[in-house]
């Protein structure tokens, strides 16, 4: 977490993805490295608006965004069945820790997100209020490694930028799209964004996977159009 270096992409983005998700013939090198180039410079300008918010605006941005996100959850009718997947907040990233200690206590299961093999699908540990936590990759606090590992019916993601096609914008480890492409069935995805984030596109590559849905502190700004 030291600095912007350590999130950013190498110039051709297909060497961050597991090859087993695309055909590597299929991607144009030269296009790659344009759209890699153009991502860490989007990276750097969305990361400083959201740093521009500052502490008290971080705070009321992340109470509406879960304001909103409850309303979301509960018409999905989200119960005690439900495995729902949130995050750490790093980098002034929407704090939905309040909204995942209600849902705790409404019944629903939390699991956060933990990378135990660089390059490699997500896991997710369970997690409870005031439990124990362990530094993880980047120095994130994730659960310890005997919380329960589960499979999220709904998963929350952070986005630095997103576009109406629900495509997300991250920091460029590619650890949601590799997850997402591996999870069998896939969760329902909700991308946490600001909605000063929007993008006209990200340029998505054969890798990147949209997400059901995005929620900003306005509401409901993106939801992905069924292909059929």
């Amino acid at each position: 977490m030291s600095g912007q270096g350590a999130y950013a992409s190498p110039p051709c983005m297909a060497a961050e993805v597991d090859r087993a998700n695309f055909d590597p013939l299929g991607i144009d090198v030269q296009q790659a490295r344009d759209v890699a180039r153009w991502r860490r410079a989007e990276r750097a300008r969305l990361a400083s608006l959201r740093e521009g918010l500052g502490q008290t605006g971080r705070a009321q941005v992340s109470n509406s965004i879960c304001g909103h996100l409850e309303l979301v959850l509960a018409a999905r009718g989200t119960l005690r069945e439900t495995v729902l997947a949130g995050y750490w907040p790093i980098r002034g990233e929407p704090d939905l820790r309040p909204l995942l200690s209600d849902l705790h206590g409404a019944g629903v299961t939390i699991a956060l997100p933990v990378v135990e093999t660089r390059a490699a699908p997500l896991v997710f540990r369970r997690w409870t209020p005031g439990m124990r936590m362990v530094r993880g990759h980047w120095n994130i606090p994730v659960p310890p490694p005997e919380a329960e590992v589960l499979t999220p019916d709904i998963a929350l993601a952070p986005c630095l930028g997103w576009d109406e096609g629900c495509y997300r914008l991250g920091w460029g480890g590619g650890h949601y799209d590799r997850t997402l492409a591996a999870l069998l069935p896939q969760p329902f995805t909700i991308g946490v964004a600001l909605a000063a984030a929007r993008l006209t596109t990200i340029y998505p590559q054969p890798y990147d996977i949209p997400l059901d849905r995005i929620v900003t502190e306005t509401g409901v700004s993106g939801e992905r159009k069924d292909p059929s």
